[in-house]
């Protein structure tokens, strides 16, 4: 009877056990799939009114320009003004040539222009000479006809013999030949100066064109910084001989750098010029943020641009999603309070909520120019302008006074040369 009423209460004690630990399992199972339900009707809701909008990757890094510093003449180098990582400015002389043999040759050219100039400063001044000559062969010829007049009138009188006549006749006929010659020299002397001046006659520039292209090739022994920024992959050495097209080094301005996000194709869709973008860089980390807009998409992704393109025809073919380069335009108030370098690391998120834009047809076009060479040609008129002046006779040289004030400029740069 004991060990049967011990039995009883032992199984009345074990079972509500047994049956507790499956309810707990149940009611932890229910509450992870309540939670997971709930997780993803949240991540629904978040991408459909968030996430959905936003487009990201990490495979964005910075680009730039790299401005190429080439000679236009051959030479050799006499000095390198610079080295890698200094900054340069626009216009400052980075590379010096030897300009001796320039330097003769440009002589010669302003030698000859000045030789011009006063050759045809002649002819204008034998216009006036010619004209004088007119002048004195048309009173000649009067004079003889007036004494042939005077010697027929007195003819029948016997006073004058038939010989004198005939020799009056004769210097007519000599002096209106005379006036005629003269006539022909002035013509063809005003055939060479008319409608033109002395500044603009034929040979006048074709002599200053030949000092123009002695000059520019004098000045481009100085070869100066095109813009402003950081030398990079300097090769040039002293007493290297270089010809035209020669890279010497690259400057790199850093105040116009962008950045190139490399997208998914699925991420592209919604893309368009003008989104508004959020970027932060590997070298400052999370906190430094930069902001700026699409600027243009890419018009091939990276695959079809390479030097050995893929293949796609092949048998062995096999589905590579494509990444597609979309340019993004920097705020420049950002880069200045934290400077990028050409090929660091970006994260680039895009913000798509605007898709008024287009995606190909309003990209902008942008242009990149430096004017450092434009004083050349500068230089060089001026230096024409005063040869021309000094040559001209006193009388014209007036109207040259003014050109003569820029030509300082030209010693300038023989003192950099």
């Amino acid at each position: 009877m004991s060990d049967t009423s011990t039995n009883k209460r032992t199984k009345a004690q074990v079972e509500p056990a047994e049956l507790e630990s499956p309810r707990k399992r149940k009611l932890m199972l229910a509450l992870l799939a309540a939670a997971i339900v709930a997780s993803g009707v949240g991540f629904g809701v978040y991408y459909f009114t968030v996430g959905r909008f936003y487009q990201s990757t990490d495979d964005a890094y910075v680009g730039g320009n790299l401005v190429q510093l080439t000679p236009q003449v051959s030479g050799t180098v006499v000095a390198v003004n610079t080295d890698d990582t200094q900054v340069v400015r626009q216009g400052d002389p980075v590379v010096m040539l030897d300009a001796a043999d320039a330097k003769i040759a440009l002589s010669n050219a302003e030698a000859t222009l000045s030789q011009t100039v006063r050759q045809v400063s002649g002819l204008y001044v034998n216009n006036d000479f010619y004209a004088a000559n007119i002048a004195q062969r048309e009173a000649d010829l009067a004079r003889a006809n007036d004494d042939l007049k005077r010697r027929q009138a007195i003819a029948e009188t016997g006073a004058v013999s038939g010989e004198d006549i005939a020799h009056a006749r004769d210097a007519v006929s000599s002096a209106q030949a005379a006036l005629d010659a003269a006539r022909q020299q002035a013509e063809a002397n005003h055939a060479l100066t008319d409608r033109t001046t002395i500044e603009e006659h034929p040979n006048v520039q074709a002599a200053a064109s030949k000092v123009r292209d002695a000059y520019l090739n004098y000045a481009r022994n100085t070869l100066p910084a095109p813009v402003t920024g950081y030398v990079a992959r300097r090769s040039v050495q002293v007493g290297q001989r270089v010809a035209p097209g020669t890279p010497l080094m690259a400057i790199v301005p850093l105040d116009g750098v962008w950045v190139d996000a490399n997208f998914k194709e699925g991420q592209l869709s919604h893309m368009r010029i003008g989104q508004l973008v959020t970027l932060t860089a590997d070298v400052y980390g999370s906190s430094v943020k930069y902001h700026g807009r699409i600027e243009g998409f890419s018009a091939g992704t990276g695959a079809a641009f390479s030097v050995l393109p893929a293949q796609n025809a092949t048998g062995n073919w096999i589905k590579v999603v494509q990444r597609l380069p979309v340019r993004v335009r920097l705020d420049q108030r950002e880069l200045n309070e934290h400077p990028l370098r050409i090929g660091l690391s970006m994260q680039v998120e895009v913000d798509t909520h605007d898709e008024s834009g287009a995606q190909l047809a309003a990209a902008s076009n942008t242009t990149y120019r430096t004017d450092v060479f434009a004083q050349y040609g500068a230089a060089a008129d001026a230096e024409i302008a005063q040869i021309i002046a000094q040559n001209m006779p006193a009388s014209r040289a007036s109207a040259s006074a003014a050109p003569q004030k820029a030509a300082p400029r030209r010693d300038a740069s023989r003192r950099a040369g």
